[in-house]
């Protein structure tokens, strides 16, 4: 008991508390199928991004192509369960298997780079995705995309935006926690290691290779998963889903939350699924707003947004 109250008093493990509460309570003020969507969206992109900041903010290393491995897993889900009919937690399990064996095998030998040599090489990597997706139309559907089937678990259907809400809401608590493990595991201080001089890590006999592989795969399963539940909550994908813009979009949430911060990718997220819905006349300055964010963020806020206003409110240098 004295543990768990230990637990609580950290900021980290305090804001997973909030976090549980507000999930909670939220649906109290949710007050059509339009708010439940969007609250969705929001959940299912914070998913993505608690892992993608364990790569970007905590190893330091860029990733520009994880739509792709969100494209991935809608797709397999899509593929699987309606041409080849196996049940959906199957095929998301599949789905997210075959990316990691993925993201494994490539993460060697992309992460030896570094810079703009590793955004380059991992920006490649999802535009041939999401090429591969929108060509390949006898499997995929082509630019027009493809239907999913709904997500039966043991012979219950999740139907409807309240049940997918608990749903994604689940996950992004679960995704929360083990995101706050790892940081707080000797694989965390190993990452923030890396980040910090990967030479020195080297020296310090840290396997840098191995960890920066690790969170990479781990990054890139996470954002299969959300996919997959992305894929059977629409019940319907197209190419877009793995498209440059979306990892963009990715990146901006952890820079604009703040990187190496769990609870900024959220609000991240939060803020870029929010925003379009306020800009739905300017569709076509959507993609310049974000890289004025993008741009005005990383010269005024360079530690993100979260990170940022509470260093200020601490009285400490933002």
């Amino acid at each position: 008991m004295s543990h768990i109250k230990h637990l609580l008093k950290t900021p980290r493990y305090g804001g997973l508390l909030a976090l549980v509460l507000i999930c909670l309570l939220l649906p109290l003020l949710l007050q059509n199928a339009y708010q439940f969507d969007v609250a969705i969206k929001v959940g299912i992109s914070a998913v993505v991004v608690v892992g993608l900041n364990l790569l970007i903010g905590y190893t330091g290393q860029i990733s520009l192509g994880h739509a792709g491995f969100f494209g991935l897993g809608a797709y397999s889900s899509a593929i699987l369960t309606v041409n080849y009919e196996w049940s959906a937690l199957a095929a998301l399990l599949a789905g997210s298997v075959g990316v990691g064996l993925i993201a494994f095998v490539l993460a060697r030998p992309i992460l030896k780079l570094k810079g703009h040599y590793l955004a380059m090489a991992t920006l490649g990597l999802g535009i041939i995705i999401s090429i591969v997706i929108a060509t390949e139309d006898w499997l995929t559907g082509g630019p027009d995309g493809m239907g999913v089937g709904p997500f039966m678990l043991f012979d219950y259907e999740i139907y409807g935006e309240k049940a997918w809400y608990w749903v994604v809401a689940a996950l992004l608590v679960l995704s929360v926690w083990l995101a706050l493990n790892i940081i707080d595991s000797p694989v965390g201080r190993a990452l923030r290691a890396v980040h910090g001089s990967e030479v020195a890590a080297q020296v310090a006999g840290i396997d840098t290779t191995h960890y920066k592989v690790l969170v990479f795969v781990f990054s890139a399963v996470i954002a299969s998963v959300m996919g997959s539940v992305f894929a059977h909550y629409s019940g319907f994908v197209t190419p877009t889903e793995a498209g440059f813009f979306h990892s963009i979009e990715l990146v901006t949430m952890v820079v604009l939350g703040g990187m190496a911060s769990t609870y900024g990718g959220i609000l991240g997220a939060l803020i870029l699924v929010l925003l379009p819905q306020l800009l739905s006349g300017l569709e076509d300055l959507e993609m310049i707003i974000f890289g004025l964010i993008l741009m005005l963020t990383m010269i005024f806020m360079p530690k993100g947004l979260l990170p940022t206003v509470t260093g200020r409110l601490k009285g400490g240098k933002a």
